[in-house]
């Protein structure tokens, strides 16, 4: 999955940049790398997944 944006006519650079930053965002590419970075054992994944559901409740 790819992300393109094209500089729209009048638009500067730095809308240009936010609009792809927010189309990365919606995405999830970002988390999927950060996810695929290192291994995490399954019983371990499990672990993290019942902490931010905790964390996220609250």
């Amino acid at each position: 999955m790819s992300i393109k944006v094209v500089v729209r006519e009048g638009e500067t650079l730095d809308d240009a940049m936010r609009r792809f930053k927010r189309g990365v965002n919606k995405s999830g590419i970002l988390l999927e790398c950060r996810k695929r970075e290192a291994y995490l054992k399954p019983c371990l994944a499990r672990a993290m997944k019942s902490k931010m559901a905790r964390r996220k409740k609250w």
